[in-house]
């Protein structure tokens, strides 16, 4: 793994079910096997009510029991009910989007753990509210990112997309995950992965290639 310099990193995907909750879980998992007091952090939750289904993903896979971070909403202090990007699904609920709040839990959770790893709500390009995208709020606060994506039909189209606005924007690209959990053409996913492979190297050299094999939740 990387030599971690900051003390979080943004999980983001190409589009929306590409596995990011699985692959934070996942990047956690190995931070933590390196020595990082490592904690997740949900950014915005949608389609769920008073507690982060995400969350729970990142647990299982990670090992470890809820934490009191999550049970008292710190790791995911914005839930929306409605499955939907956070801007519809906070004018369905008929609330604000407090980007503070967002930000006054993960220092929160800054006082207490060494990396915070924060999963996005679907791609970089989200938006938050009607003049506010994810990609905003990682530039706002200078974060680096992963970059998660899948071996499918499309993903080198949105995957390059997404390394270009990060290339546009001076954002870091600290690494990729591959999520092989949806290969439906051996074929497609070996090209895929190879082309993503190099373009990442090419761009952003410093970065790390992660591959993330089926994951069965118990």
């Amino acid at each position: 793994m990387c030599n971690i310099m900051r003390k979080v990193i943004f999980i983001t995907g190409i589009d929306t079910g590409v596995g990011k909750s699985y692959a934070t879980g996942f990047i956690a998992k190995k931070y933590a096997a390196k020595g990082y007091n490592v904690i997740t952090q949900k950014f915005i939750q949608t389609g769920n009510k008073n507690f982060s289904e995400d969350i729970a993903i990142h647990r299982k896979i990670m090992g470890i029991e809820l934490l009191p971070e999550d049970i008292d909403g710190t790791t995911c202090p914005i839930i929306l009910s409605y499955p939907a990007s956070p801007h519809l699904a906070a004018q369905l609920d008929n609330v604000s989007i407090d980007l503070n709040k967002i930000q006054n839990a993960t220092n929160i959770l800054q006082q207490k753990f060494n990396l915070i790893l924060i999963e996005g709500a679907g791609g970089i390009m989200t938006p938050i509210t009607e003049n506010y995208t994810t990609i905003n709020y990682i530039k706002d606060r200078q974060l680096p990112v992963f970059v998660v994506t899948t071996p499918r039909l499309g993903s080198i189209n949105h995957t390059l997309l997404t390394l270009e606005i990060c290339r546009y924007e001076k954002i870091e690209v600290v690494g990729m995950v591959y999520n092989n959990f949806n290969i439906e053409d051996n074929v497609i996913g070996n090209d895929t992965k190879q082309f993503l492979k190099n373009r990442l190297k090419k761009y952003f050299p410093n970065s790390q290639f992660l591959e993330l094999e089926f994951i069965r939740l118990q």
